[in-house]
């Protein structure tokens, strides 16, 4: 069994506007110094977001999403995009006043860091679904 990996993760958010300071937790950035891995996941809950602000530029939030992911993923043409994990993951983090915002940092450990990012993102991200009444007969 591999030793379990300290890793390091904020919460990605779309903040519409920034005077109100509501936003929507639109993803999970995570980051794992010793082994050089970062990773991001993102959803972006159009309906929430137009519910705090029905003229919020969608495209523009999720733009700004894709190239988080981008520079996580080092295909962005950004020159952060190059850095190793860490310096990646402090840049993105810094505290901005923005539509797009990250919420403290949080550390933990792990034995599975993509399954780790899978359920922080359910957790802290994830539009929960509505179930459907069972029919019986």
């Amino acid at each position: 069994m591999r030793a379990a990996e300290r890793y390091d993760y904020a919460v990605v958010r779309v903040v519409p506007r920034v005077d109100r300071g509501e936003f929507v937790n639109a993803g999970i950035l995570l980051c794992a110094a010793t082994s050089n891995w970062i990773a991001a996941r993102m959803e972006l809950d159009e309906g929430k977001l137009r519910c705090m602000d029905p003229t919020a530029d969608v495209a523009m939030a999720r733009r700004h999403l894709d190239a988080i992911t981008a520079i996580c993923a080092g295909t962005a043409t950004h020159p952060i995009a190059l850095q190793p994990a860490r310096p990646r993951f402090h840049w993105l983090t810094a505290q901005r006043s923005t539509i797009i915002q990250m919420s403290p940092v949080h550390c933990g450990l792990s034995n599975d860091l993509e399954q780790t990012l899978a359920h922080l993102f359910e957790r802290l991200v994830s539009t929960p679904r509505e179930r459907t009444p069972r029919r019986d007969g």
